[in-house]
């Protein structure tokens, strides 16, 4: 077979492609819109919305959560004015509260960390502990008031775990606390966005981020 031949049906594939590409690039802005504007966390959902929109099938040919995660960054840069004060505001206040838990050595993780978070978005935080008792007795001497929840999460095995968490206010924040106990929470929980072991940083990483914006 020619060069000439070859190129042309490698051509010819590219151009049929190129009306799919454009589609899943357009529902990941969507899917990012609506996660941005709705108040929706969901991404498989904000991308099966989107879809329903754009009249495309939601079951298929979806883009990937790290599409939608970069369509995010970049609606938020365009269109949310004040979303670098309000990450800063977060990322500060996430700061204080890794001082106060240093005794659970503390990582910051999520959106706040990843630099997606929206006014509406939890700080969260992994607290390492030999039992989830620990953490809350730490919170019960403290006087703080604050919530319990369980969340079923996938692992890197596939096998489902259940994560412990604390959830409380303070001022204008929501934190989420993991309680990380016992040596099987060591390793990094999937993220929710790839599947990848989920990215951690301690507090002279939280202060760093925050030097580059001074």
């Amino acid at each position: 077979m020619s060069n000439h031949k070859r190129s042309s049906r490698r051509a010819h594939r590219s151009q049929a492609q190129r009306p799919a590409d454009r589609l899943r690039q357009h529902i990941a802005i969507e899917a990012a819109r609506i996660l941005a504007e709705d108040g929706q966390r969901n991404y498989r959902m904000a991308k099966e919305k989107a879809a329903i929109r754009l009249g495309a099938d939601p079951r298929s040919g979806l883009p990937s959560n790290t599409e939608v995660e970069q369509a995010l960054r970049e609606h938020q840069q365009l269109y949310q004015g004040n979303h670098a004060a309000n990450l800063e505001t977060k990322r500060k206040a996430a700061l204080k509260a890794m001082q106060f838990f240093s005794p659970f050595r503390p990582k910051l993780v999520g959106s706040v960390l990843e630099g997606t978070a929206d006014q509406h978005s939890r700080i969260s935080l992994h607290l390492f502990c030999e039992t989830p008792d620990q953490a809350v007795g730490f919170l019960l001497e403290n006087k703080l008031p604050f919530d319990q929840e369980t969340r079923r999460i996938r692992w890197h095995d596939g096998d489902f775990r259940d994560l412990e968490l604390i959830v409380m206010d303070a001022g204008e924040h929501t934190f989420e606390l993991a309680l990380m106990a016992g040596p099987g929470w060591r390793q990094p929980p999937p993220s929710p966005v790839d599947g990848k072991p989920q990215r951690r940083a301690g507090l002279a990483a939280v202060q760093a981020l925050l030097d580059e914006t001074d």
